[in-house]
Order: C-alpha cells, then structure tokens, then sequence
C-alpha cells in the first residue's frame, strides 16, 4: 500500500485528505515546517479517526523522503520555496500530487479571483520545478475543505485529475476512490489543470452568494 505524505497537512485541506485517506487505511504522513506543528495534526488526525489510525508528522523533507506519492496542499504564495525545500527529496518513482491554485487572495485580493501564472496554471509550475523523470498531476483543486474535513459525511463531488502521464493519472485513482462520495474523473493533460484552478475560484463565488461551504461539481453523461 503506498504511503502518502500530505505537504501543508496542517492546513484544512490538507487534513481533511490527510484523514480522509488514513480512515480509508493509507499510511499517512502530515508535513509542515516545523515537525512539531505536523505532529499536533497528526494527533488530532488519530483522535478523529481512533484506534488503528496510521498518521505521523514530520519536516516537509523527511515526510517526502518516507512517502511514495507526495501531495503538495499549500496557499500558493508558499508553493515555490516548499517545492524548492522538498525537491531533491523527490525521485522518479514517486508520484507527486499539486492541490495548489493560484488564488489572488494570496497578494491580498479576492479569493473569487485567479492570478496569471507564467507556466498556465500553479501545476504546470511545479512540473517545471520537480526533477526530471517525477511524474506530476493536479487534482482536488475543486473539492471544498470543509467538505474534505467532515468525516462524518460523503463527498458529493468528482475529482477532476489531469497530468500528462496515463499510468500516474491511474496510480492515483485508488486513492481518488478511497474518499466516500468522490468519483475519479480524467481531466486531460496537465494543461487543463488552469482551468480546473479557475473553476476553484468560482466555486468560492457560489459558496459566498449561497451561504454554503462545500459547493462542487459533477460531471454528467459519463458510465455510473
């Protein structure tokens, strides 16, 4: 079973995954700067979920180099130095998972708003930073965290995952199937994943006007 290290798994999203899939029976290792803030997660991670729970936190580096599959779930102002602390950590056959959307909130803007990131989207920047031969998809940009965060019910939601490599896109399925009331979905290559980060900022927009917090979507027509 692959372990997984969740990069910013003291942020709410990166718990809600970090809990979701060690309830589903992962192996789960939640990363911060500092060890000791990972470990508080993790703790509360194991009170949630109860006996049996496998979660542990350490340093964002020593997470990555005990993990097979690496999910990076930070505000994007902080996306390019912990890519630059965790790289050499990262080698080809692990797999290494981008949550990141570059919301304009993160240079005191709106969070309905989506900033302009050279490379096309926040994914296809990190692509750029990991080393040659690391396999990068994005995905869960779409799916609320305080939907994530509430254990006590199913996602009503399809995960969106786009990437460039077909085999990395599949590896990641298990863990896509392992999160009750979420549903895989192949969103393309890696260049899509912009528009799944735009479709992220109006998600935002409807959970304001609406006066919800776990707006997502679905995708119709496809095979049950």
């Amino acid at each position: 079973m692959e372990t997984i290290a969740v990069i910013g798994g003291t942020g709410g999203q990166g718990f809600g995954l970090a809990a979701r899939w060690a309830r589903a029976g992962y192996p789960v290792i939640v990363g911060s700067r500092a060890k000791e803030r990972a470990e508080a997660a993790a703790q509360k991670a194991r009170e949630a979920l109860g006996g049996g729970a496998r979660v542990q936190g350490l340093e964002n580096r020593a997470a990555t180099e005990a993990a097979n599959i690496v999910v990076l779930t930070v505000p994007f102002e902080a996306q390019v130095d912990i890519l630059k602390g965790i790289k050499d950590a990262l080698t080809p056959e692990k797999l290494f998972v981008d949550v990141t959307v570059p919301l304009a909130a993160s240079v005191g803007g709106r969070a309905t708003r989506t900033l302009g990131v050279w490379q096309g989207s926040a994914a296809a920047q990190a692509a750029e930073m990991v080393p040659k031969g690391v396999p990068v998809v994005a995905a869960f940009q779409t799916v609320a965290a305080d939907a994530l965060q509430d254990l006590g019910h199913p996602l009503d939601s399809d995960v969106l995952v786009c990437g460039d490599d077909k085999a990395a896109k599949q590896r990641f399925r298990p863990l896509v199937e392992a999160v009750p009331g979420a549903r895989f979905v192949d969103g393309g290559p890696l260049e899509t994943s912009r528009i799944l980060e735009q479709v992220t900022a109006l998600l935002i927009g409807i959970n304001i006007r609406y006066k919800v917090h776990g707006a997502g979507i679905r995708i119709t027509g496809l095979p049950s």
